[in-house]
């Protein structure tokens, strides 16, 4: 199945595609999407054991937050950008707690899955 994306918008309406249950079996967090520019915005994603909700807006105590520019995440999103080389270059930026937010990769897999 190819989940291939052309907005944030259409990312977080498709994103219970790509959700890898098994791999959020355990993880109770809300992370939190700061998406700038044309087509950006805020949302945020609770995994509760093995299940997720996504809602518009900002959460009041987000487990992470992920801050980057809404075309770049687009990219990421599709695997045209790799995640770790998107936050080394600073590309993308993570805050909050890292130890929860490198679990994302494997939740929510990017690229044409």
């Amino acid at each position: 199945m190819t989940v291939k994306i052309t907005s944030c918008q259409e990312y977080f309406d498709r994103l219970g595609e790509r959700f890898v249950a098994d791999a959020a079996q355990g993880v109770n967090a809300t992370f939190q999407f700061e998406l700038t520019g044309d087509g950006g915005g805020t949302w945020h994603v609770t995994v509760d054991d093995g299940t997720m909700a996504v809602a518009p807006g900002a959460h009041p105590k987000p487990t992470a937050v992920v801050s980057a520019k809404a075309d770049d995440y687009v990219k990421i999103a599709n695997g045209e950008i790799n995640g770790l080389r998107a936050v080394m270059s600073r590309k993308m930026k993570i805050s909050g707690s890292l130890v929860v937010a490198r679990k994302m990769q494997h939740m929510f897999p990017t690229g044409n899955i």
